[in-house]
């Protein structure tokens, strides 16, 4: 038969304590992830700034876009030096689409890529060629991570320009420009441009594996609070 040992009032409320802090943390973190699973269903909108800034004010060629950046509208101005397709491209109204995509030097070894508009409305400006200066306005977009084609010298398998780096000598900026306006000193050229697909401030993983961590947070909150039951029960034994 065993002996029981007779816990003091002190140690009986240290205990208490204990389980209490215990499940306040648990059950915690089972409502972070509760929220983060609201947030997956209804995802914040990122609110649109319609301040033009200079792209070398919030880019860089040495580096990846901060995250602030992502989604302002920008202006710089250069030479179109290459001319691209991009294929199975989404705008912000879900149509696929290919697109043009050029590569413009903005700087003396600078370079960013430019979605310029439709690919099947690429011969709307002729007049635009490799020694023509352009200004240009538009929104400062991400690099893409998964492939829409094939990649070959005049296709991209997707707007990023880390798959350029082997066939330029410039330093490119990371992610792109979505063209909003084009102009020359002939003046501005007309054409489709593409409607940007709406940012949102993602939240990594799925909506049913943030609610599975809410259940197996919780799962541990009653197990912690049923813990003293448990062995309470087992000293009367």
């Amino acid at each position: 038969m065993r002996a029981r040992i007779k816990k003091s009032p002190i140690q009986r409320l240290g205990a208490g304590l204990l389980v209490l802090f215990l499940v306040t943390i648990l059950i915690g973190l089972g409502l972070w992830q509760l929220d983060r699973a609201n947030e997956m269903r209804n995802p914040a909108v990122v609110p649109i700034d319609r301040t033009i800034y200079p792209l070398t004010e919030l880019a860089t060629p040495t580096g990846t876009i901060p995250p602030t950046s992502v989604g302002k509208q920008v202006r710089t101005a250069g030479n179109y030096i290459a001319n691209y397709k991009a294929p199975n491209q989404i705008d912000g109204n879900g149509k696929v689409s290919d697109w043009e995509v050029a590569l413009l030097q903005n700087e003396t070894d600078t370079a960013i890529l430019v979605v310029r508009g439709l690919w099947k409305e690429r011969l709307q400006s002729p007049e635009i060629a490799m020694s023509t200066r352009v200004e240009i306005t538009g929104t400062l977009m991400p690099r893409q991570f998964d492939d829409r084609a094939a990649n070959t010298p005049s296709q991209l398998a997707r707007l990023d320009s880390s798959i350029l780096v082997s066939a330029t000598d410039y330093q490119l900026y990371d992610g792109f420009i979505l063209e909003k306006s084009e102009q020359t000193r002939a003046g501005e050229i007309s054409r489709t441009r593409i409607l940007e697909p709406k940012l949102t401030s993602g939240v990594p993983g799925y909506y049913w594996q943030h609610i599975s961590y809410v259940v197996v947070w919780w799962f541990m909150a009653g197990l912690v609070l049923y813990a003293p039951f448990y062995q309470r029960r087992e000293e009367k034994l």
